[in-house]
């Protein structure tokens, strides 16, 4: 039977903290699941329905929003398909509804391929790979991109994971993000500006509960550690605690809300960006590879606090 996330890959190791598990899908080369010890660290959804509110895909070759879906660079005008109707944008890449080749699959970790063909309003030729692999404390997940075509493409990358603390009320639980800066969003969500988050609501480095926030926000600045990462976290009551670390290179974070996430009563997710909406018209975090360039890069998802049954 085809199903509409396509092939469900079950992927599975021992820790310190429990069995850890995750079911990766070929549509889209997205997360489905992700289990410590049977406690859900990703609210999981049936696997004959499309990913709701694009839960756990691979936003390629760009994140969020380009307004009109219209771009240009050196002179030539181009249009995207629009993909969000009701704001009039093309959101989300050209990879959401693809499905995947696996190219290498043990019992912990799996690779999964796909290509960008030349199409309306984005005429060049992108390799992608997207590998994941259960570590001790939680899943990394490492991209490729590469220029497969004869001339510079324009790329950016995002990923759409959502987190939880399976047994705690996701309202219960509070959200810290290491960013400095809050991006404003006219009525269409594209970006208008960027303030300062010192002194407003949108000043989450400490920490707020979800049930004090609604969000479909991004943020900047992010404040990376020594070696280069950044890190935004879920914390329970007891403790425990849920987050995504990303590398350097994505520089800004979206953070959605919502109550229709299929059996949550609320749903929160972290997504990691390499730029920003509308980054084909500003430029904003946009790498250009030249051809025959690649361009590799990590995430995560991380747990603290959890102990074996």
């Amino acid at each position: 039977m085809t199903l509409p996330t396509g092939e469900q890959l079950v992927l599975e190791t021992s820790t310190s903290s429990g069995e850890l598990s995750a079911t990766v899908t070929t549509v889209a080369a997205g997360l489905r699941e992700l289990r410590i010890d049977g406690v859900d660290l990703v609210p999981p959804f049936a696997d004959d329905r499309t990913p709701p509110s694009a839960a756990g895909i691979v936003l390629a070759p760009w994140p969020n929003r380009i307004r009109d879906g219209r771009w240009s660079a050196e002179g030539v005008d181009h249009q995207l398909a629009i993909t969000e109707p009701a704001l009039g944008n093309a959101i989300h890449g050209l990879l959401r509804y693809t499905d995947y080749r696996v190219v290498a699959q043990e019992r912990d970790s799996v690779t999964l391929e796909a290509t960008i063909f030349p199409q309306l309003g984005y005429p060049f030729l992108i390799g992608t790979a997207v590998h994941y692999e259960l570590v001790a404390d939680g899943l990394k997940v490492t991209h490729r991109l590469e220029n497969l075509g004869a001339e510079a493409a324009p790329v950016a990358l995002g990923t759409h994971p959502y987190l939880k603390i399976g047994g705690v009320p996701t309202a219960e639980l509070s959200l810290r993000l290491d960013a400095a800066s809050h991006i404003e969003v006219d009525e269409r969500k594209l970006p208008t500006g960027e303030v300062p988050v010192d002194g407003t609501p949108w000043d989450l480095r400490d920490g707020r509960p979800l049930a004090e926030l609604s969000l479909d926000d991004a943020f900047g600045e992010l404040a990376a550690d020594d070696d280069g990462f950044v890190e935004h976290s879920l914390t329970a009551p007891d403790g425990r605690s849920v987050s995504i670390w990303a590398e350097h290179d994505f520089a800004y974070v979206q953070v959605f809300t919502t109550d229709r996430f299929p059996g949550e009563e609320l749903a929160v997710a972290i997504e990691p960006m390499t730029a920003p909406a509308e980054a084909f018209n500003s430029g904003r975090g946009l790498r250009w590879l030249g051809p025959g360039e690649e361009w590799e890069l990590s995430w995560g998802i991380r747990f603290r606090g959890f102990t074996a049954a």
